[in-house]
């Protein structure tokens, strides 16, 4: 390692797994996915249930980097997931992955907006995607929090720098209307957000915090805003 911070790479084990190869989670980029532990929300829908509720993980910031030397020219990127992965220390760790010559994605829920603002400032971020869990009314019943005030300033910081990132929703129609998601079209479209918005199906599983299941209620797309650019996934 080359950091001299006095950062311990080797006994911090909040990476709970490591995905060794996607080409679906980083555009037109072949990454790996660090999930780290733990989260500040408790998402209804939230299928990583076992991740946010971890209080370690599996692997150390050096197991993450050993398994990076192995993969130098076969992939691109990797992708800072979750849990929350904002709650922990990602400068250094960063500083060392962009060393080896890979892409960072970061995926959050905008809510430590100080550390998001450092490390797009030393441009240690090539791509970010930012969740929108719901509507500010319906955003404490959904995520169990209190911070869409973070969120919001997260948001406005994004748009105003133009960095390279997108907003995305996670879709359960129980929770979610119509209605809802015009709402956060209209939110966007009021900062500024003149982006893609990505709309995610709830991922039916074995389990989910909420213990969902797949709604029986209808959503019908042809009522939402064609006032932005809505991708499906």
């Amino acid at each position: 390692m080359n950091i001299e911070s006095g950062f311990n790479f080797a006994k911090n084990r909040v990476i709970y797994d490591i995905t060794k190869f996607t080409h679906l989670d980083y555009p037109e980029h072949l990454a790996c996915i660090f999930w780290f532990g733990g989260c500040n929300m408790r998402c209804d829908y939230c299928y990583n249930k076992e991740i946010v509720f971890a209080k370690e993980g599996h692997y150390s910031y050096e197991d993450a980097l050993t398994f990076l030397h192995s993969r130098i020219n076969l992939l691109d990127a990797v992708v800072l997931s979750g849990g929350e992965a904002t709650l922990h220390q990602l400068k250094e760790f960063i500083q060392e992955i962009k060393a080896l010559g890979f892409l960072v994605k970061l995926d959050t829920n905008g809510t430590n907006f100080n550390l998001l603002k450092e490390l797009l400032e030393e441009n240690l971020l090539d791509y970010i995607a930012l969740d929108y869990k719901a509507p500010k009314e319906k955003f404490h019943s959904i995520t169990h929090s209190n911070r869409f005030n973070e969120f919001s300033k997260t948001l406005d910081y994004l748009i105003k720098k133009s960095i390279n990132f997108e907003v995305r929703t996670t879709l359960h129609a129980s929770l979610l209307s119509e209605e809802d998601i015009n709402s956060i079209i209209d939110d966007l479209l009021k900062r500024g957000y003149n982006r893609t918005y990505y709309i995610q199906d709830f991922l039916e599983t074995e389990s989910n915090i909420a213990n969902l299941i797949r709604s029986s209620q209808e959503f019908d797309k042809e009522l939402l805003s064609k006032d932005l650019n809505i991708v499906w996934r």
